[in-house]
């Protein structure tokens, strides 16, 4: 089937990557300290230094999976949860008794759908899980006006009802990590993501904002897959080749093992690589650095935080931030940048990027990732136990719940 696809199909998405990949914006190599568009860089923590930290790391994800089968049953579920490392170490969050799982996670049990009725009853159900339900008393108002889009316009489909969820569930899950006893100033909330949505309205993810940042809690978006990299593809590569082929031999390192010297780097994303980036982006919404007429509360940034050879731009990392730590006056429209605070913030990020398995990327959040995420394998799984339950509690004949889930794609 697939030597059925136009020759100049395949011709237009290699020529958009070549375009994209090879834009040259008018940002330097070389950067300066007044001017955060442009390169800030510095030393590596030391791998030796990482765990020797009082603050905690946070780090949030979520997930969402559905399966349709012949018979118009469809069996969909969203799941969100948050795992914690401190000095190193995953702490436990729940109070189960199993050595492996540490994280906090939530589930809804309405999962199936057979009507519209049954999208309804999932969307209801999410109101009530409790960091949800605590996270809607906190903005203080009604559904209707914290939400984006009504009800009807959210159960359309199950993808966008599933959607809706799960990113609702993660966003409540801010607010809970916010209130635990044991998050202290100082602690850092990473979510796989951007601080915008598309769900939420902007001024109540703002007062969720604001409340963190007077709380001295960090929130932070880090995001691996994103547009900005493409168009940033030549300017990276760069960058890249100053650090490695002429910085790194005149820098004056703090440590003298050549094995552990690594520079890193980040500067904030200007305006019009983000306009490059988001061209569909209506009225600039989900790229306005404010706290009013946006989609969130975040400043995009971006920046390499450890480096594999050979590998250029695998290592850069998009890192939104809370406005109100990067701007704290940003209420007053004053836009006088906390540089304290972003070079430091980005020193403590490299604590997390420096495991072999993940280098460049929290370690975190590949773990929330792996913890949270509904596998590939979610039909087989969710199949087999409605399969026992059907034969063990409602006795129902084998041969009558194989056929209600044979799939006749399977024969072909």
């Amino acid at each position: 089937m697939h030597k059925q696809i136009p020759e100049i199909a395949i011709e237009q998405v290699a020529q958009h990557i070549n375009e994209r990949n090879n834009k040259a914006y008018s940002i330097p190599v070389v950067g300066n300290k007044q001017n955060i568009e442009t390169p800030q860089v510095f030393e590596i923590l030391p791998f030796n230094q990482i765990d020797n930290c009082a603050r905690k790391f946070y780090a949030i994800d979520g997930s969402y999976n559905s399966q349709e089968f012949h018979n118009g049953v469809c069996i969909s579920l969203y799941t969100a949860g948050y795992i914690c490392y401190h000095q190193g170490r995953q702490i436990r969050l729940n109070n189960l008794d199993d050595p492996v799982i540490l994280g906090k996670s939530y589930y809804p049990q309405n999962i199936l759908i057979t009507d519209e009725q049954s999208k309804e009853d999932i969307y209801d159900e999410l109101l009530t899980l409790a960091p949800v339900k605590s996270m809607l008393e906190f903005f203080g108002s009604a559904e209707s006006d914290i939400f984006a889009l009504p009800k009807t316009a959210v159960c359309q489909s199950t993808s966008s009802l599933l959607g809706f969820c799960q990113e609702v569930l993660e966003w409540a899950l801010f607010y809970e990590i916010m209130q635990l006893p044991d998050t202290k100033t100082g602690d850092v909330i990473l979510r796989d993501g951007t601080l915008r949505s598309l769900n939420i309205k902007q001024k109540y993810l703002v007062k969720l904002a604001k409340e963190a940042s007077e709380k001295g809690i960090f929130i932070i978006g880090i995001t691996k897959k994103s547009p900005i990299k493409l168009e940033l593809g030549y300017t990276l590569k760069q960058i890249d080749d100053y650090l490695q082929g002429q910085l790194k031999s005149t820098y004056p390192f703090k440590t003298q093992n050549k094995g552990q010297q690594k520079l890193c780097c980040w500067f904030e994303i200007p305006e019009p690589v983000l306009l490059g980036a988001y061209k569909a982006d209506s009225g600039n919404m989900f790229i306005k650095k404010d706290i009013i007429g946006g989609r969130g509360f975040g400043v995009f940034y971006i920046a390499r935080l450890d480096y594999v050879e050979k590998l250029q731009n695998y290592d850069w990392v998009i890192v939104d931030i809370n406005i109100f730590d990067c701007y704290p006056n940003i209420e007053q429209k004053d836009k006088t940048i906390n540089y304290d605070f972003l070079s430091n913030i980005m020193l403590e990020l490299t604590r997390l990027t420096q495991e072999h398995y993940i280098l460049g990327y929290p370690y975190p959040l590949a773990e929330a990732h792996n913890f949270i995420t509904l596998k590939r394998d979610f039909k087989e799984e969710i199949v087999s136990r409605v399969k026992f339950c059907l034969y063990k509690d409602k006795r129902m004949d084998h041969i009558d719940i194989e056929n209600l889930f044979l799939d006749i794609h399977d024969s072909f």
